[in-house]
């Protein structure tokens, strides 16, 4: 690999993903129990997921500049090129402290060549695009044209997902209590999306049916040949759902793939046990 890629744990990859293909993993941070945790290395899902069920409220912060300044040094000590896609800077700092760690690192090694893309996506959303640029990477792709191979697949990457409980957006101040919990005694089931990094709802749904229905709708009006992508799914600790939208998906639009993985600790503090969300994009690349 002539690029060194890093990405962050908001990726929703699994660690076996960053180990196998020699991605540097950048955590955000849990907080629980007065506990510090960095997501995926010393926290996984499930734990967080449990906690929550039994009423605890887990705090998550941004990734540490230690951790990118050491990452980035290293490569710059090695004059290895690098290229970080980062989580949204809608939702975190984490990229702010990124350009300011690499800013630093310059200083010192004026020749360090590392891009930094905003993503403005988040869970799967940035794991697919982080997955193509490393199939591109692995293949000896340049600097520039892996960061905009990043750059295409994260402005083209559509977000659709909804939550079992309204309850855990209303904490995050996503919506109101009372919506919450009026939305909880109705079954209404929200369906959102991620636009220019932020989140946004789009319609509310009650029951599951119409809300799958709505799912494969909006895929079919907004995806680009879903035929020939790789479809994402991550889900909070809810894998038989997860697999009931695969077979839906499946059937629907015959995907090259379906790629399911766990809503990592850090989104999954924000959205809840139960959560499910959908990836792809709206324009494939030439």
């Amino acid at each position: 690999m002539n690029v060194q890629i890093i990405a962050d744990s908001a990726s929703d990859l699994p660690l076996e993903y960053f180990k196998d293909n020699n991605i540097i993993l950048i955590p955000l941070k849990v907080h629980m129990d007065n506990e510090e945790f960095n997501d995926l290395v010393t926290i996984q899902p499930k734990v967080v997921y449990d906690a929550m069920r039994n009423g605890k409220a887990p705090k998550t912060s941004q990734a540490s500049p230690q951790d990118f300044y050491e990452a980035f040094r290293q490569l710059a000590k090695d004059k290895q090129q690098g290229l970080y896609i980062a989580f949204s800077s809608e939702l975190s700092g984490t990229y702010q402290t990124a350009v300011m760690m690499r800013d630093e690192v310059k200083a010192e090694f004026p020749e360090f060549e590392l891009e930094i893309v905003d993503s403005k996506c988040a869970s799967l959303g940035l794991g697919l695009a982080v997955m193509e640029v490393a199939r591109h990477a692995a293949k000896g792709a340049s600097l520039s044209d892996l960061t905009e191979i990043a750059k295409f697949q994260c402005a083209h990457m559509e977000h659709l997902f909804t939550v079992a409980d309204l309850t855990y957006l209303a904490r995050g101040g996503r919506i109101s209590k009372s919506s919450a919990f009026i939305g909880g005694l109705l079954n209404i089931k929200p369906l959102l999306n991620v636009e220019e990094g932020k989140l946004i709802p789009l319609e509310k749904f009650r029951g599951k049916k119409k809300l799958m229905r709505a799912v494969m709708d909006t895929m079919k009006e907004r995806g680009d040949r879903l035929d020939h992508q790789i479809i994402g799914i991550s889900h909070g600790d809810d894998m038989k759902e997860a697999l009931e939208y695969k077979a839906l998906i499946e059937e629907t639009f015959h995907p090259k793939s379906v790629y399911i993985s766990s809503v990592g600790a850090t989104v999954g503090a924000h959205s809840g046990p139960g959560t499910i969300a959908i990836f792809f994009l709206n324009q494939l690349p030439e």
